[in-house]
């Protein structure tokens, strides 16, 4: 008898066929195709719904939040049924036993960095591990999802070198047992090595994070050992990813995905008409790594992400050159500081210097809509663009929104308009999804809570597919959501609805799936604010058979699993 029947749905397999109408069972937490008339303990009928593989989530930062979210929400009512973490060089672990200062310098990075609440971190996690085995047996059994990580080069040099890491380089006895760290987190299940020399990437206090001290010989010896485990990969981060590489960039990755025999991933491309050489430049590194023996891939939402932006907390604002030193200023300070005529040409100035890269899209000061406002002054703003603002007072755009910000004492919030939101930009963004080595992803769910909603990709990329500007068919939306990322990871049985496959499952209406917009809600622990978004149309989310979802709402059910390389992943090659 099956444990379940989902009868007459419309079965979208991932792997980009025609969809086709057929009753699938699941059985033991495995899919079956049954034959007429099959028993089963329960059962739905979906007709009219489609049935699709639960989508695979490449690029996310749910470390620490599936210890107080099992259910990595909204990423799961979304469709999501696997999630790769450790990304960027960021992880929990390894800490080391006798340095118990680590985990504060760990969460406090990981705040600055990643943009999670220093209160969530301290209060939902229980840091108890200090190998990065013990972090993943930390996970297991107690998650809705299914989880794969990445070990962060930051942790593997701050447990070799302590504060050193920052500043410092290893010397060969240290940079040896970094690479045996390394192993023994593989053999434990990491999925590989992650690592940023980002120049955006800073810690707590403000310095560079401990990998982007790293000379491109340590990275190469560490991908080396990568090359050494079963169903491994690495994802690495660098300057150029922002805007354009260098060709040293580009050298160091072709020799590091060369050196260990794997794909490595980066994120994000950024894809607007109004560079258009942008595109080929990144992508130049997948075409150099193909002819050297490597593989390059580079992540790329299909969707534009809404960021908040603020004057008052850290943001992206604070990544433009120049900019952190007014920005970091004690608020009185700052306030004075952006009324001064001659630091605002200035800070101008730069934000629209080549500099800046892929930032400059943030100086359009006009395109700004007003968010939350918190002061008598600034009521009736909300909702409103800064050009309009601007042009009743005659003021120019960037004056008056300080003047907005400062009547709240920089609290407000601020939406900017995406400027590469033109037909021109999203023809090239369909043109660019054809190219090999070019997958969908970069949500850094998990991460940057306040500011920004990733997680939803999924189900607004099918509404617009289905419904908006149709740039590709539902089949091979679905087959760019979780076949296509299940491949790259090399993941067992997972990616596609096919018999004896795991039974991570999506059931959506086609009519109605997408999301809702992002709202502030105040639910981490520590009533720590984040933003979220419904799921619209998602009628179940099943993980490894279990529902977990139902109409949006989770079940309480937590049948994910740790996915461990090797057992779990099979090793994907560069040629």
């Amino acid at each position: 008898m099956l444990d379940h029947l989902i009868k007459g749905a419309t079965v979208v397999d991932g792997t980009g066929g025609p969809a086709y109408v057929a009753d699938v069972g699941i059985q033991g937490g495995r899919i079956t195709f049954p034959p007429p008339g099959a028993a089963a303990r329960t059962t739905e009928d979906a007709t009219g719904l489609v049935l699709a593989p639960g989508f695979v989530d490449p690029h996310t930062h749910y470390d620490a939040q599936l210890f107080w979210d099992p259910y990595a929400t909204p990423s799961m009512n979304h469709g999501v049924t696997t999630v790769a973490g450790g990304n960027c060089g960021f992880t929990l672990a390894p800490l080391h036993p006798d340095r118990p200062e680590d985990a504060d310098y760990t969460r406090r990075m990981m705040s600055k960095v990643e943009g999670m609440a220093l209160k969530a971190l301290e209060e939902g996690v229980d840091w108890s591990w200090s190998s990065f085995g013990e972090y993943l047996d930390a996970l297991e059994g107690r998650i809705a999802v299914n989880a794969g990580f990445m070990v962060g080069h930051c942790a593997l040099r701050r447990y070799v070198m302590g504060a050193d890491a920052v500043g410092g380089r290893p010397t060969e006895a240290q940079l040896a047992e970094m690479t045996a760290l390394l192993k023994e987190a593989m053999e434990a299940g990491a999925w590989g090595l992650s690592t940023t020399q980002s120049a955006t990437h800073s810690d707590g206090d403000g310095a560079p994070v401990a990998s982007r001290h790293a000379a491109p010989d340590e990275l190469i010896a560490l991908a080396k050992a990568v090359g050494e485990h079963e169903g491994t990969q690495i994802e690495a981060i660098l300057a150029g990813c922002l805007d354009q590489f260098s060709d040293a960039e580009i050298d160091l990755f072709v020799e590091m995905s060369a050196a260990a025999g794997r794909p490595l991933n980066w994120n994000v491309l950024t894809i607007d008409a109004a560079v258009p050489e942008r595109v080929p430049r990144q992508l130049t590194a997948s075409e150099r790594a193909r002819r050297s023996g490597g593989r390059i891939v580079a992540l790329t939402m299909p969707i534009l992400t809404p960021m908040n932006m603020s004057l008052g907390t850290f943001c992206a604002l604070n990544l433009i050159p120049g900019w952190g030193e007014v920005l970091g200023l004690p608020v009185p300070e700052r306030i004075a500081r952006l009324r001064d005529p001659e630091v605002r040409a200035e800070m101008l100035r730069r934000a629209d210097s080549k500099e800046a890269g892929v930032f400059r899209r943030l100086a359009d000061f006009g395109r700004y809509v007003i968010g939350d406002t918190y002061s008598r002054e600034n009521e009736g703003l909300t909702g409103r663009v800064v050009e309009d603002i601007a042009a009743e007072r005659g003021q120019d755009p960037f004056q008056c929104l300080v003047e907005i910000c400062a009547n709240d004492d920089l609290r407000t919030v601020l939406w900017p308009m995406p400027t590469d939101n033109d037909p021109a930009s999203w023809a090239l963004r369909r043109e660019t999804w054809d190219h090999e080595d070019v997958l969908l992803g970069g949500s850094d769910a998990g991460a940057h809570l306040d500011r920004m909603c990733g997680a939803p990709y999924t189900t607004r990329f099918l509404g617009d597919c289905l419904r908006g500007r149709k740039l590709v068919p539902l089949e091979r939306a679905v087959k760019m959501l979780s076949d296509d990322p299940a491949r790259l990871f090399g993941l067992r049985e997972r990616g596609r609805i096919a018999e004896g496959f795991h039974a991570d499952l999506v059931l959506f209406d086609p009519g109605r799936i997408d999301a809702g917009p992002a709202t502030l809600v105040h639910d981490l622990p520590g009533d720590s604010p984040r933003l979220d978004s419904r799921a619209v149309g998602v009628v179940s989310v099943r993980v490894n058979g279990v529902e977990t979802v139902r109409d949006d709402e989770v079940t309480g059910a937590v049948p994910g699993r740790v996915l461990r390389s090797g057992r779990d992943t099979r090793t994907v090659g560069t040629r």
